[in-house]
């Protein structure tokens, strides 16, 4: 393999990858590697740029002798040439920066011929390409069964139906991330993480069971159930309410926004605001509201009788409602994949919408 790099150079690791099986699969390999790491995903588009920038913006913030690492991610010539200029100019300012991204998908092969960093194998999927890759380059502490589950992974990620063990097992792990939704990978991107590479790893421990793709079908309720159980049981919806808003709560100070002298909480793409928004002012009842704003501008108030959200909603975004749940649309909003910068697309906007804005009803008509 190519741009061979000496293990020793490398204290963190910024790991970038794909958001499907074959992505988080490279991470769950990394996982068995002694280097401090901090994991990233992304679907293509512009995703990919924004999560390489907080990247960029991480190592600069640090020392430590870092490995960039992208996986099962190809890049345009366009996000090639940038990449390869930002790690040069943190370089030339005397950090300590190597890249390596490990791909299969042929768009890719303009940048492979252009770059030493860029690895492009179309015959093998990322997660047996970042293996083969670890046991080359780095430090590594491989389980028993990390071969067995690469093997998998290849199967059905290209797609080999004659491997029919290896591929059916396959088809049911693609199922534990493309079905795992309980939490949002912007406003939790550490948490999803975790969340589908622990469920991976569950996995990996019924690859030798009888009739496997089956016996993993049949748990796969019951692993999710038991990533977000703290105590006592419950159903899945309930379980999940619960960390969320245990989520939301450790993050208040960073997600507290103000209006018009109303603490209000701005969570993004969370969703299921009737439950979680309820649940948080219950649970953080210093809050006079909570809204969550989907990916598309998409506005949900809640409020516990301190605030009439309609009012709010109204005055934002032309919505409307009850005094205790209402929504509506802001105009021009742009899509995201950071929450600082959600927030602060945000803020700008209600903080004109505030100059402006007649006074805010108080109290709830009763």
């Amino acid at each position: 393999m190519q741009n061979k790099i000496n293990s020793s150079d490398i204290q963190t690791i910024h790991h970038l990858s794909h958001i499907d099986l074959d992505g988080y699969s490279c991470q769950l390999i990394m996982k068995y590697t002694p280097y401090k790491i901090f994991n990233y995903n992304s679907n293509y588009g512009a995703e990919v740029q924004q999560k390489l920038e907080m990247i960029l913006e991480n190592i600069s913030k640090s020392s430590d002798k870092a490995l960039i690492l992208i996986t099962d991610l190809n890049l345009s010539p366009d996000e090639s040439r940038w990449i390869n200029g930002e790690v040069k100019r943190l370089n030339d300012e005397n950090k300590n920066v190597i890249l390596a991204l490990l791909d299969h998908h042929g768009s890719g092969e303009e940048s492979a011929n252009k770059y030493g960093w860029y690895y492009l194998d179309t015959s093998r999927c990322a997660t047996k390409i970042t293996y083969d890759y670890v046991k080359e380059n780095l430090e590594f502490n491989e389980p028993f069964w990390m071969n067995q589950y690469v093997n998998v992974v290849n199967a059905v990620d290209l797609w080999k139906q004659e491997e029919y063990e290896n591929f059916e097992y396959g088809k049911v792990c693609m199922r534990l991330v493309t079905e795992t939704r309980e939490l949002n990978r912007v406003m939790f991107a550490q948490e999803d993480g975790e969340y589908k590479i622990s469920l991976l790893l569950k996995a990996t421990q019924m690859l030798n069971f009888e009739n496997a793709h089956i016996a993993l079908d049949e748990q796969i309720h019951a692993l999710k159930k038991d990533f977000f159980q703290i105590d006592k049981n419950d159903t899945l919806d309930n379980l999940a309410t619960k960390y969320v808003v245990g989520l939301l709560g450790k993050r208040r100070d960073e997600m507290t926004i103000y209006y018009k002298g109303y603490r209000g909480f701005l969570s993004y793409g969370v969703g299921n605001t009737s439950i979680i928004g309820n649940g948080f002012l219950l649970a953080y009842p210093e809050y006079d509201f909570i809204v969550d704003v989907s990916y598309r501008g998409a506005m949900s108030l809640r409020a516990n009788n301190q605030v009439n959200v309609a009012q709010i909603s109204k005055e934002w975004a032309r919505g409307g409602g009850h005094p205790n749940a209402a929504g509506g649309r802001i105009i021009g909003f742009k899509e995201q994949y950071r929450y600082d910068k959600v927030k602060k697309q945000i803020e700008t906007i209600i903080n004109d919408k505030e100059a402006v804005a007649g006074d805010l009803e108080y109290k709830k008509e009763v």
